[in-house]
């Protein structure tokens, strides 16, 4: 069969190309979602990195500021601009809703769940990015409200970073409210978490 393909100058397909004679395209196989399915787990790794570093810094730092300044008077790191001092808050981000706390537990699982559902079609590092340091946050802030007093799924979130005439707030906060605002400025230039991007 070769050398009569040889002859009439028919050319020998090659083996394991999978190509389809009619249409020169490959046929459905791993190969062809081969790159987007790698690009796809790097993007979901860059997301579970930036998650697990914002919540190990947030963690370990209220763990220090409660061992060492809490029921202390505050560390002025900035003058009075800025300071560091320990305060327990049962509300949402920057003290508010301080009757809310169960509900906002549930609202910060729920995010989780939201941002696992948007992984799996997650293509874009940007989204990564931002998906990432909100879902650090909220775990966060999460464990607290989960195992700090006075009880399960109602305890207070601690928050230590005080600038002046603001609210009190933690890293988990300050992740966020930076997730967001990269949500926002992704949503603004059209780029959606699967790397597309759309032009109203």
């Amino acid at each position: 069969m070769a050398e009569a393909e040889r002859i009439t100058g028919t050319p020998e397909p090659e083996q394991g190309a999978g190509a389809d004679p009619m249409t020169g395209a490959e046929a459905d196989g791993p190969a062809q979602s081969g790159p987007d399915a790698g690009r796809g787990k790097r993007r979901i790794l860059a997301l579970l990195l930036v998650a697990l570093l914002v919540y190990l810094l947030d963690l370990s730092s209220k763990l220090l500021v409660v061992a060492k300044l809490e029921h202390h008077a505050p560390i002025e790191v900035i003058g009075t601009l800025l300071q560091f001092t320990v305060i327990r808050n049962r509300g949402a981000a920057f003290g508010m809703g301080e009757a809310l706390t169960i509900f906002l537990t549930f609202i910060a699982a729920a995010v989780i769940v939201v941002i696992a559902r948007i992984a799996r079609k997650l293509y874009s590092l940007p989204w990564a990015i931002a998906l990432g340091l909100l879902l650090g946050g909220a775990f966060g802030n999460l464990t607290d409200r989960i195992f700090r007093t006075p009880g399960v799924f109602e305890g207070a979130v601690v928050d230590f970073i005080a600038p002046a005439h603001f609210a009190v707030f933690n890293l988990a906060d300050s992740a966020i409210v930076c997730g967001g605002i990269l949500i926002v400025i992704l949503s603004f230039r059209g780029l959606d978490p699967d790397g597309t991007v759309h032009k109203d």
